[in-house]
């Protein structure tokens, strides 16, 4: 049943809303969770690839994986729930050298922030990668504590945790409007009734920019598809050392997934839109260049293939906090396929920024939407999105 009040509503039940509903509901705080599909985590969350990593080009990003990863660890402590992380490794392989130049100040940089990241030459990608073609590869990046983690059970571990503190979660209703009194949140509504609430969080993903548009509000947050397609089982895998590989000039991705292999490939001239039906036409492409770059491949059959949505800003850099146009609204989104993993602290930090005044766990200001009102203000885009 849609109860009357809440102090605050999140809109939104993937991985950035279980994760705040939860952590309000731990400050004590009176939450109502809004997912408009018929069961949580079932959109971006439920359709990403899973991978985990430290290794980005902004601090931000940085530390936020760094504190999504100590809550990682001790999830199945706290939440009760397993999340399969697998500390497997994540290798970058550039192919060429104005990418390979960044990748190692990006290194630098991790390392400054206490990440062991490290550079690899060709010699010693070759070494250890002899199942790869790295024709045209001039190096890479690897951190061993980056890996795996399972999306489908970080939600329902919140999910059922935020219910246990008390938290009121509903799927199959979908946010139709927002109301207002002036520039003030005052309300949600949806074909159910409407829930009386003085604060929003825009926790939507790719369909974020369509509840900002609710509240007056641009938020620069689109939709762009992404496929991914998993192997049957492949014996020979079991004789190899994998880790999560990418070819980040193709942006195209491996890893391991059961007994098979999961990869995926970004189309870059896809176009904006809540398309989420997969393209047979890109999967050729996808399968010619991962058979190519992974020969072991040419083995293998198909067992499933699925498209979902990145939730991209122009910076790629996720948009976080109060936003200055309406009182009441705050955003967890636009995380630019990068988001699955920083579930954890974003929510805590979201928990911070509505019962303490500010987010202070991490310094969240160089991801505040006013980076895009400030003239003159300096672009610092995130570098390693795929």
């Amino acid at each position: 049943m849609l109860p009357k009040t809440a102090e605050v509503v999140v809109i939104g039940g993937g991985v950035m809303g279980a994760s705040t509903a939860y952590h309000l509901a731990q400050r004590g705080v009176d939450v109502v969770l809004l997912e408009k599909a018929p069961s949580f985590g079932e959109a971006s969350t439920g359709k990403c690839a899973g991978g985990v990593r430290h290794q980005f080009s902004t601090a931000v990003n940085i530390e936020l994986s760094r504190e999504s990863f100590k809550m990682m660890e001790r999830f199945p402590e706290e939440l009760e729930q397993d999340i399969g992380l697998r500390k497997i490794g994540y290798l970058f392989l550039l192919d060429n050298e104005t990418d390979m130049a960044q990748f190692r100040k990006n290194v630098e940089l991790q390392n400054s922030l206490g990440i062991g990241s490290v550079v690899l030459t060709p010699e010693e990608l070759a070494a250890r990668l002899p199942y790869l073609n790295l024709e045209g590869i001039v190096g890479g990046t690897f951190y061993d504590g980056d890996g795996l983690a399972d999306p489908h059970s970080m939600v329902q571990g919140y999910i059922r945790g935020a219910r246990r503190l008390g938290a009121k979660l509903l799927d199959s209703t979908p946010v139709t409007g927002i109301k207002m009194d002036g520039r003030k949140i005052i309300g949600v509504e949806t074909p159910d009734g409407a829930i009386a609430t003085e604060t929003v969080v825009i926790a939507a993903g790719a369909w974020s920019g369509q509840i900002g548009e609710m509240m007056g509000i641009n938020l620069p947050i689109v939709p762009l598809r992404r496929q991914i397609a998993v192997t049957r089982p492949l014996p020979a895998l079991k004789s190899l050392d994998l880790t999560f590989i990418l070819f980040f000039g193709e942006s195209l991705y491996f890893h391991p997934e059961g007994e098979g292999i999961l990869t995926g490939m970004s189309n870059q001239n896809e176009t904006v839109g809540f398309n989420e039906m997969v393209d047979p036409k890109w999967t050729l492409t996808h399968i010619d260049h991962a058979i190519n770059r992974f020969p072991l491949l040419e083995e293998a059959e198909l067992l499933t293939e699925w498209a979902g949505l990145y939730e991209m800003t122009p910076d790629h850099q996720a948009i976080l906090g109060r936003l200055p146009q309406v009182e009441g609204a705050v955003c967890v989104a636009g995380f630019s396929g990068h988001g699955f993993m920083h579930g954890p602290i974003c929510g805590k930090l979201m928990a911070e920024e509505i019962v303490d005044g500010r987010a202070h766990t991490v310094n969240i200001d160089p991801l505040r939407y006013e980076r895009f009102l400030a003239e003159g203000a300096e672009d610092i885009s995130e570098f390693n999105v795929v």
